[in-house]
Formats: structure tokens, C-alpha cells, sequence
């Protein structure tokens, strides 16, 4: 009966993914990685098993080796966002007819890889299938992670269908995940023009972080199990950007973007950072419709990583509030003020 009990209990934790960040590589150098990835960076497609071998083949450890397949990635690999625009038309517009839907996506699928082929271009899925891939070719266990996204532009009244894809990576037996589209660069949101712009903050990211502006559809793939957000926990947050990633390790309040507050009363704002700070470095643009402001909180308390904001409104109406570390946007709020 014990034997029974310890077999049914070693299935059980099979079953719950181990996971960590990037905090358990604090002493790795991916210096070799990412020279490897940065030498090959003429390598082409057409042989992903060669490719996977000259990424992988010098380096001893798996942490290693995912890390020159992602470097890779990001720094060859451009996203197109008129592809993905057009895509997220077409789903849209099919979105209550299955059969076209269907057909829509077989379709699109084989544009898209043919694309990525040809001219090393491609969106989320393409991004995620290929560090999978090329993972899966070095012995390494990645899967594609299907969910929503939220960004700035991200119009939230009509998120009723997954519109993104990232990855998970298990390495020494843990489970970490890992953004290799918003890593790569940035799209230019007037022109649609990419531009390489590697951010090391989505690599092996803090799962509660990436959950702020990740929503995966299966459940196992938050890696956490306490206070798991719900679709309209994570419809409401703040929006993050890319510099959160790489300044913060968690954000613990406000939950929600949009605030209603009173004159004279405190907001609140709490974050635990990846570096310690200065008061200095901390700074809020404050725009309230027709006009806009860079100012310092009334309030900054720094103990260790730990970095809590307070603020007062001394006048009504609707605010935007961007907070800025080292000149480095990352996040915005918005409040109502009354009286």
C-alpha cells in the first residue's frame, strides 16, 4: 500500500510543472551563446538541423544552448505586422463562421511559413514554431504556447479570440517561458517598418510578470498556482511595456489600469525591482488630455528591490499617468478624479 501511495504521489508532481526565471541563471554566461548565435547570423532555413547544430553543438549546457537558438531568433528573425494585421482581420471576420475560419487559417499557415522560409520574416507563431523547432532538433523540450496578448495598442472590446504565441522551455527539469516576438524588436506603429531591438526581459521571464500581459490558454502554462488571473483580471491590468521586463521583477499594485480616486488622496503604486534604485530615477509624464507633465511622485520609499510609489491629485478630471524608471517607460495607469 505505501509503494502504492509513493507511486501515485511521484505521478501527481509529474503532472504539476516545475518552474522558476531567469533568477536561477543569475551566475550563467551566455556571453559563448551568444556569440555563437551572433556568428551564424548569415545562416538561412533551409537546413534547420545544420542550423540547430552550429548554434548548440560547442555549448555544454542546456540553458546554454536554448539561450543561442532564442538569441538567434530575435536577432534574425523580423516581425511582420501587416502580416499580422491581416491576419487578425480575416480572423475577425470569420470568427462566427467556422468552416471559413478554418479554411482561412490552413491557408494563412502555408503563407506564413513560405515567408518565413524565403525572407526570414513572420508573426507570433511563426516566432514560437521556430524556436521550437530548432529546440526541439538540440534534444531540448520547448512547446508552443497559445493565448492572448495585451499591448499598448491592443483593443481590448474586441480580444474575443487568442491572438498570440510564445514558447515554454524545461531546463534541469524546470519549466521557464520565454516572448521571442516582442524580444526581437519593435514594429514602427505608423509605418509598420520593424526594427531589431533585442529585449533580454522576455527571456526566461518572472511567470507572475509575463501573466500581466500574457493570458495562455491552457491552464499549466501560467507556472504558477495561487492567484491565477481570470480573463477579466487580465483584460483590466495596466499595461506594460517592454522595459518592465527588463527593470522590474514584479508588479504587485495597482491590479487594474483604470482607477477612480479623490482630491487630495494617495495612490499607490508597489513594484519590486531587478536592481536598486534611486529616488531620482523615478519619474511619472502626466498627461491629462490637453496637456502633458513630467513630474516626480510626491512620494518615493526604496528598501532593497523593493520600490513603493505614492501620489495626490490636486485637481479634477481624467488622467493618463506613465511611469518612467531611468527614462525607461514602463507602464501606464489611468485615474478619474473627483471630488
Amino acid at each position: 500500500m505505501k509503494h502504492l501511495q509513493l507511486i501515485l504521489l511521484f505521478l501527481f508532481f509529474l503532472e504539476i510543472p516545475l518552474h522558476a526565471q531567469i533568477s536561477d541563471f543569475t551566475h550563467a554566461n551566455f556571453k559563448k551563446a551568444d556569440s555563437i548565435a551572433l556568428a551564424n547570423s548569415d545562416e538561412d532555413l533551409y537546413n534547420l538541423p545544420l542550423l540547430a547544430h552550429k548554434l548548440t553543438s560547442n555549448l555544454d549546457t542546456e540553458a546554454e544552448q536554448f539561450r543561442a537558438i532564442y538569441f538567434w531568433v530575435c536577432h534574425n528573425i523580423s516581425n511582420n505586422y501587416n502580416l499580422y494585421l491581416r491576419n487578425s482581420y480575416k480572423r475577425n471576420r470569420f470568427k462566427n463562421d467556422s468552416i471559413k475560419l478554418k479554411i482561412w487559417n490552413n491557408d494563412f499557415k502555408k503563407k506564413l511559413f513560405k515567408k518565413l522560409l524565403k525572407n526570414q520574416t513572420t508573426i507570433c507563431t511563426g516566432y514560437a514554431y521556430l524556436v521550437k523547432e530548432l529546440a526541439s532538433l538540440a534534444n531540448l523540450e520547448c512547446e508552443i504556447v497559445q493565448g492572448y496578448g495585451r499591448v499598448s495598442t491592443t483593443d481590448i472590446e474586441k480580444l474575443d479570440l487568442p491572438n498570440h504565441s510564445w514558447n515554454a522551455i524545461k531546463l534541469n527539469g524546470k519549466w521557464y517561458l520565454c516572448d521571442p516576438t516582442w524580444a526581437s524588436g519593435i514594429p514602427n506603429p505608423k509605418t509598420n517598418n520593424f526594427k531589431f531591438q533585442y529585449n533580454d526581459g522576455f527571456f526566461l521571464a518572472e511567470p507572475k510578470l509575463f501573466a500581466i500581459n500574457h493570458y495562455p490558454i491552457e491552464k499549466k502554462w501560467w507556472l504558477f498556482e495561487e492567484n491565477v488571473p481570470s480573463f477579466k483580471d487580465f483584460l483590466e491590468a495596466p499595461i506594460l511595456y517592454g522595459k518592465a521586463y527588463e527593470n522590474l521583477k514584479f508588479h504587485n499594485f495597482p491590479k487594474q489600469m483604470h482607477k477612480d480616486t479623490k482630491l487630495f488622496e494617495n495612490i499607490t503604486f508597489e513594484f519590486e525591482t531587478k536592481e536598486t534604485l534611486n529616488k531620482k530615477d523615478i519619474t511619472f509624464l502626466i498627461d491629462n488630455g490637453s496637456d502633458s507633465k513630467q513630474i516626480e511622485p510626491n512620494s518615493v520609499t526604496i528598501e532593497d528591490y523593493n520600490l513603493k510609489i505614492e501620489h495626490q491629485f490636486l485637481k479634477k478630471g481624467f488622467y493618463d499617468v506613465h511611469l518612467y524608471i531611468k527614462n525607461n517607460l514602463i507602464s501606464t495607469y489611468t485615474y478619474k478624479v473627483k471630488n
